[in-house]
């Protein structure tokens, strides 16, 4: 079986069937990673330029990195720029001013209300897929990647473009949040409790049970 690097080179000299093998080996990854953070229409869009745009930026592609963290490096870039276009099409239809984003900030939820969480989950799970949903994006996307796709602090760092350690106080932010969050929430106690007792399990396990189909 090719590995990731040679089916990028067969695919970028014009081997169709090279980009299709990566398409299947990457597709469910990267549709986890805007399935909680748009609409399943954006979604579907963003994951079809992402494998799209891989192509246009293989010159920034190292041999000897990673593939997948090239790939998830330039999904990220299309989900804040997906963002940025929006609010400002919604900021020039509502005829104000256009404020930048600050992704410290401001939460999927705010930026893509009606994202898709229709999923036959257990309680837990459910409340913890809505509670990232409404940390600040920049904590939601290091949270899910750290516990969707296994990834360590330096490989969040080089998708996301920020150094190890603000990676890291990004995930111990993260996490904080979320546990405020969810404390928040009008649920019963022992639900919560359950919740709160094992939120890393919690949050791990939705990775399987977030894999849409192309």
């Amino acid at each position: 079986m090719r590995d990731d690097a040679a089916l990028f080179d067969a695919w970028c000299a014009g081997d169709k069937s090279a980009g299709a093998a990566l398409f299947d080996r990457h597709y469910e990854p990267v549709a986890r990673f805007f399935h909680n953070k748009v609409d399943d229409a954006a979604s579907a869009d963003l994951v079809q330029a992402t494998f799209l745009a891989c192509t246009e930026a293989r010159e920034r592609f190292r041999h000897g990195s990673s593939f997948r963290t090239f790939l998830f490096a330039i999904a990220h870039n299309l989900l804040f720029k997906h963002y940025r276009t929006r609010r400002t099409r919604s900021a020039r239809e509502a005829a104000v001013p256009d404020e930048e984003l600050d992704f410290a900030l401001v939460s999927s939820a705010d930026l893509a209300p009606s994202a898709s969480t229709a999923l036959r989950v257990r309680q837990e799970m459910r409340l913890v897929l809505d509670a990232l949903r409404h940390v600040p994006v920049e904590c939601q996307e290091v949270l899910e990647l750290h516990y969707w796709e296994q990834m360590d602090t330096d490989s969040i760092a080089t998708v996301v473009g920020v150094p190890q350690g603000t990676v890291k106080s990004r995930l111990a932010r993260g996490r904080r949040l979320l546990g405020e969050r969810l404390a928040a929430e009008p649920v019963p106690r022992a639900l919560l409790e359950s919740t709160l007792s094992d939120l890393d399990g919690w949050a791990r396990g939705l990775r399987e049970r977030l894999l849409p189909q192309p």
